[in-house]
C-alpha cells in the first residue's frame, strides 16, 4: 500500500529542503510506501530551484508547478488529482508539524476504523509551542462554528494534518482556492458521514515574522465558506455516483411523502436494490426483522456501510441487476422487494425484475417507484435516466418476470407540469438548488393537488405480487 503526501509550496526557500528531507525520512507503518506530490504554487523567491534539485535527487518525489499563484486550496486540489496512493496525507512545506507522527495519523485508517483522520494541536500532544493568545482563540472559534454547522465534535478543524482514503477524497469536489480548503473539506466530510478520527499531534507554529501566511481576513473568509457549504450540498464530483443522490438528500419532505406511501406495504423481511446513500433505507428499515440494502456503486456502498455499521437488522450487500451471481443465497428469503428510484437507471429493467423475483417468497410483494412518461427529455438525461415508464410498458415486463400487478398510484402531478416545462420547453439538464428547496417546501401543496389534478403524475408507484 502507498500513502501520497500532498505538499503545497509557496515561497519557503529557508525551510523547504529541511522540511522535505524530514518527510522523506519520517517513519511509516510496515509495508507502507510513500510518494511526495509537491505542487509549487508559483514561488518567486528561489524555492522553485530548490524543489527541482530535490525532485531530481529523490525518485519518490513528483513535482508540479503552477505558473500563476492560485492558493493552498488550488494546490491541494491539483495534488489530489495526481495522487496514486491508497491514502492522501496533507503536509505543509514548513516545519510547524512533525512528520514523525505519521504512524499515529495512519493507524485508524490502516485498521479500517476511519475514513479520515485529523491531527489535533489542542489534544494532549507531546509538544506545542506557545503562540499568541488571539491567534489560538480565532482557531478555536472557527472550530466551534464549524462544529455547530457540521454537527461534528472536533477540537481542531483548521489543522493542516488531514489524512483520507484516496478514493473518497478524489470523489469530493474542492472549490476553495485559498485557506477555505480546511472548512470546506470538513463540512463535506460531515455531510458525507465519513468516519472521522482525531489524534493528538505536536505543533511548532511560526510567527508572522518567521513566515506564517494565514491572516485574520482568511478567518473571515473561512466563516463564509462554512456557511456556504452548510447551505449547499456540493458533495460529489460529476464523475462519481448518480445525480439523483444529491437530489434526494436535499428533499426531506419529498422523501417523507414517498415513505408514507411505501411503508404500509412492507413486510418483515425486505430487500432493496439501488439503495444509493440509504436516504430511503434509513426511513424504511424501522422494526423489520431483516433489511438488505443492495447497491453496486462503490461510494454508495461505503456510505451505506458507514450508516448502518451498528444496525444489526440491516445488511449491506454489493448487488447489481446485471450480476445474477450476487443474488445467490438470497432466493425466496424476502416478503417485500423494493425498486425505488432505481429502474430508470438500469440498462435492462427486466434483469432487475428477474432478480427481485428470485429473492421473494411466493406471494411476496414487489414495490416500484418509477418516472412516468413515454420519452426522455433533457432533464431526464441530465439526471442519468435511461428510461421512463408507463403502466402499459411495465405490465408486460412484470408478467414476463413472474409478477401480477395489483395496485398503482399516481404521484406528483404538479411536478410533471414543471418537469415538462423546464426539461422539454427550456431544455434544462439539471435542477438548481433553489428550485429543489422550493419544491420540497411546497410538497404539502403538491400532495393536496394530486387528488384533484386530472393528468398523470410525474412518478408512478406500483405494487405487484410474485405468482
Amino acid at each position: 500500500m502507498k500513502v501520497s503526501i500532498l505538499i503545497p509550496v509557496y515561497n519557503e526557500r529557508a525551510v523547504v529542503e529541511k522540511s522535505l528531507a524530514m518527510v522523506l525520512a519520517a517513519p511509516l507503518p510496515e509495508n507502507l510506501e510513500r510518494e511526495l506530490v509537491i505542487v509549487d504554487d508559483c514561488s518567486r523567491d528561489g524555492t522553485s530551484e530548490i524543489l527541482k534539485r530535490f525532485a531530481a535527487e529523490h525518485q519518490q518525489v513528483r513535482l508540479f508547478r503552477h505558473e500563476v499563484n492560485q492558493g493552498k486550496g488550488a494546490a491541494v486540489r491539483f495534488a489530489i488529482e495526481q495522487a496514486e496512493g491508497d491514502f492522501c496525507l496533507i503536509q505543509d512545506a514548513d516545519l510547524e508539524y512533525d512528520a514523525n507522527e505519521y504512524p499515529a495519523l495512519m493507524a485508524p485508517l490502516l485498521s479500517g476504523r476511519a475514513d479520515a483522520v485529523f491531527g489535533s494541536r489542542y489534544l494532549s500532544g507531546e509538544q506545542r509551542r506557545v503562540l499568541p493568545f488571539w491567534h489560538s482563540m480565532i482557531n478555536l472559534f472557527l472550530t466551534l462554528m464549524s462544529n455547530m454547522l457540521s454537527n461534528l465534535h472536533l477540537t481542531d478543524m483548521e489543522t493542516c494534518y488531514k489524512v483520507f482514503r484516496t478514493d473518497l477524497l478524489k470523489s469530493i469536489p474542492i472549490r476553495s482556492d485559498r485557506f477555505g480548503f480546511e472548512p470546506e473539506i470538513t463540512m463535506k466530510c460531515a455531510k458525507r458521514k465519513f468516519r472521522i478520527y482525531e489524534v493528538p499531534i505536536s505543533y511548532h507554529g511560526r510567527t508572522y515574522e518567521e513566515g506564517k501566511k494565514i491572516g485574520w481576513r482568511d478567518g473571515v473568509k473561512a466563516l463564509g465558506v462554512m456557511l456556504y457549504f452548510w447551505l449547499v450540498d456540493d458533495l460529489y464530483k460529476d464523475s462519481y455516483g448518480k445525480n439523483y443522490l444529491n437530489t434526494m438528500t436535499g428533499t426531506p419532505a419529498y422523501l417523507n411523502w414517498l415513505v408514507s406511501l411505501v411503508r404500509p406495504q412492507l413486510g418483515d423481511r425486505v430487500i432493496e436494490l439501488g439503495a444509493g446513500l440509504g436516504s430511503l433505507s434509513g426511513m424504511l428499515m424501522g422494526k423489520r426483522l431483516r433489511y438488505v440494502a443492495g447497491e453496486k456503486d462503490p461510494l454508495s456502498l461505503h456510505s451505506l456501510r458507514n450508516r448502518f455499521l451498528r444496525t444489526p437488522n440491516v445488511e449491506v450487500r454489493e448487488l447489481s441487476a446485471g450480476d445474477a451471481a450476487g443474488f445467490d443465497g438470497l432466493e425466496a428469503q424476502f416478503d417485500t422487494a423494493l425498486l425505488l428510484k432505481t429502474l430508470e437507471y438500469t440498462q435492462r429493467p427486466e434483469d432487475a425484475l428477474r432478480q427481485m423475483h428470485r429473492c421473494l417468497v411466493p406471494g411476496g410483494k414487489l414495490i416500484l417507484s418509477v418516472p412516468q412518461g413515454a420519452a426522455l427529455n433533457s432533464l431526464d438525461r441530465g439526471m442519468g435516466y435511461q428510461h421512463r415508464f408507463t403502466q402499459a410498458r411495465l405490465q408486460p415486463l412484470l408478467a414476463q418476470s413472474g409478477f401480477t400487478l395489483v395496485e398503482t398510484r399516481q404521484v406528483n402531478k404538479l411536478g410533471r407540469l414543471a418537469w415538462a416545462i423546464f426539461g422539454g420547453v427550456f431544455g434544462q439538464d439539471s435542477i438548481n438548488k433553489l428550485s429543489l428547496k422550493i419544491f420540497d417546501k411546497t410538497v404539502w401543496l403538491t400532495r393536496m393537488l394530486d387528488a384533484v389534478l386530472p393528468w398523470n403524475g410525474l412518478s408512478l408507484i406500483l405494487v405487484a405480487r410474485k405468482n
